[in-house]
C-alpha cells in the first residue's frame, strides 16, 4: 500500500477561483448599487412613504400609520378638491423643534433607509390635509348648518370627525377666495387640526402653495390590519361648480 499525499491545487486553479470569487462580489456590489439608485430614483419622482405623526386627519388617517404619497400623478395635472395632500411647511404651520441627536450609526442607517422608502425620518416636517378649495374657489365657513361651502354649494362631508353628540364641527369663520397657484385645506378631525382655517395670520394667509405640495396620498401601507386606498370623496364635491372667474 503506497503512501500518497494530496498534492495543492496548481496556481492557475486558485487564481480561476479567485477571479470567480472577485466577480460574483463585484455582481452583488453592483446589484446593491443599481437597487439604490432605482429605489432613490423612485422614492424621488414616483412614491414616497410617510407616517402620520398627529390627529389632524382622524378617522381616516390615524397617528402612524404608514402611507405612500403619489409623486408622479400631479406632475401631470391638477389637484382636486378632496385630494389628500403631504406638504411642507408653507411657514408657521408647525412649531419650531430642536432636531434630536443621535448617534452617527443610527443616522447613517436612517438615511439609507429613507433612500430606499423604508423611512421616513422627515415626517414631522410635512403636513398631510385635506383640499377643499383650488385656485379660483369661494370658500366660506359656516352656513347656519355649520357647513362649509364652496362656490355657494354646501358640502356633506362624510370624513369629518365630530365630537360626541356634536351635529357639526365648531365653527371658524371664514371666507376666502383661493389664489392662483394655492390651495385651501382642512383636516378631516375638524375641532383637533391647525390647518388654514387657523394660519391666516401668517404671511401665506392660510393658503398652500402647490409649489409645497409633495404629492397626494392614496395608500395606507401599515397597520395591515388597516391597509388600503385613502378615500378622496370626490363625490362630496360633484356638484360644485367651477369657480366664477379664474384667478
Amino acid at each position: 500500500m503506497s503512501d500518497e499525499t494530496a498534492s495543492p491545487p496548481a496556481p492557475a486553479t486558485t487564481a480561476r477561483r479567485r477571479r470567480g470569487a472577485l466577480t460574483f462580489l463585484r455582481d452583488v456590489v453592483v446589484i446593491l448599487l443599481i437597487a439604490l439608485v432605482v429605489s432613490f430614483l423612485v422614492k424621488t419622482f414616483v412614491v414616497r412613504s410617510f407616517f402620520i405623526p398627529s390627529a389632524s386627519m382622524n378617522d381616516t388617517l390615524l397617528v402612524n400609520d404608514r402611507i405612500l404619497v403619489d409623486e408622479l400623478t400631479p406632475r401631470f395635472g391638477d389637484y382636486a378638491r378632496g385630494d389628500v395632500v403631504v406638504f411642507r411647511d408653507p411657514g408657521g404651520w408647525l412649531p419650531a423643534t430642536i432636531k434630536e441627536q443621535r448617534p452617527p450609526l443610527v443616522e447613517a442607517t436612517d438615511w439609507v433607509l429613507s433612500l430606499v422608502g423604508l423611512s421616513a425620518p422627515d415626517s414631522d416636517d410635512h403636513l398631510i390635509k385635506r383640499v377643499i378649495g383650488t385656485p379660483g374657489d369661494h370658500v366660506v365657513c359656516c352656513n347656519a348648518l355649520g357647513q362649509t361651502e364652496v362656490n355657494g354649494v354646501p358640502l356633506v362631508e362624510p370624513y369629518v370627525k365630530l365630537a360626541p353628540g356634536a351635529a357639526a364641527p365648531s365653527p371658524v369663520p371664514y371666507d376666502i377666495t383661493v389664489p392662483a397657484g394655492s390651495l385651501w385645506v382642512l383636516g378631516d378631525n375638524r375641532n383637533s387640526s391647525k390647518d388654514s382655517r387657523f394660519n391666516q395670520d401668517q404671511p401665506g394667509k392660510g393658503f398652500v402653495p402647490i409649489d409645497n405640495v409633495v404629492g397626494r396620498a392614496f395608500l395606507i401601507t401599515w397597520p395591515f390590519n388597516r391597509f388600503g386606498a385613502i378615500d378622496f370623496h370626490h363625490d362630496v364635491f360633484a356638484g360644485v361648480p367651477a369657480p366664477e372667474s379664474a384667478p
